[in-house]
């Protein structure tokens, strides 16, 4: 539903402003890269968490750091392939990047706090 509304705001914006360059040309590439590191990233911390609640914090740890490497990586291969205009692809990078990563952190700690109920 998140990657829903993101689309939603994408394309929003696009005809909003058809004249200006919001996104790089292969940001459903970013996009798609995002939102599936994200989703392995929020799998591998709610099993760590299902399986040894005390543990968890490590595993979601884990997951965030695994992310922000798989995501440098994906950083230093794109700007070596593509020769364009960096300031756009950098913010549309790190935009996804907190956007996918403050959902995540909130889906976490939510459940987190349902564990903390019982």
């Amino acid at each position: 539903m998140f990657c829903g509304i993101l689309i939603g705001v994408v394309v929003l914006l696009q005809n909003l402003f058809p004249d200006v360059t919001l996104f790089v040309p292969k940001f459903w590439l970013v996009f798609g890269f995002m939102a599936g590191i994200t989703f392995i990233a929020y799998t591998v911390a709610s099993i760590g968490l299902k399986r040894n609640p005390e543990t968890g914090i490590m595993a979601i740890m884990a997951s965030i750091g695994l992310k922000m490497i798989f995501c440098m990586a994906f950083v230093l291969i794109y700007s070596i392939k593509e020769k364009g205009n960096r300031i756009v692809f950098t913010l549309d990078f790190f935009s996804l990047y907190l956007l996918f990563t403050a959902f995540e952190i909130f889906c976490l700690l939510r459940n987190l706090r349902h564990q903390n109920l019982k």
